[in-house]
């Protein structure tokens, strides 16, 4: 399970974090088979024209915790891709850290289901997202991987 294994090596700093991780600054803090929490901190740098976090910095966190949640769960030869994600904006968001728990709820043969809900330092929930990830096999997988370095 070298994908599972490598989210935990992030988690224990052995790897980098993904490059868009590095970029937005959010982090592995809890690594399970099926599930995995990432945490950030939000500042004025990631803010809207209307002086709250931006949209799609939620969506990124997101897709990210949901991905490699689905990740963790694949076997060596298979990647994925992401055929769909849908994201509820709950409450406006300033600076704060946010926590991401994403988990697997239906892993089919080559389709899958899996969930994000999005908390803030007072651990209100301020999002919730869906998301519908593909398993790729074969040639289709090659060269989608998270990388050891």
């Amino acid at each position: 399970m070298k994908h599972y294994e490598n989210l935990r090596k992030m988690k224990d700093g052995d790897i980098p974090d993904a490059p868009i991780g590095q970029f937005l600054g959010f982090k592995v803090v809890e690594v399970e088979q099926g599930m995995v929490v990432l945490e950030m901190d939000t500042s004025e740098r990631l803010y809207n024209p209307m002086g709250t976090l931006h949209g799609g910095i939620l969506c990124d966190l997101s897709d990210a915790a949901m991905g490699y949640a689905f990740a963790s769960t694949l076997a060596d030869d298979e990647a994925f891709t992401t055929l769909e994600i849908k994201l509820n904006f709950l409450k406006p968001i300033w600076k704060t850290k946010l926590r991401a728990v994403s988990k697997v709820i239906k892993k089919g043969t080559n389709i899958s289901l899996l969930e994000c809900h999005v908390y803030d330092a007072e651990k209100s929930l301020v999002a919730y997202s869906t998301s519908t990830c593909m398993i790729l096999r074969d040639k289709m997988a090659k060269g989608r991987e998270i990388k050891d370095k």
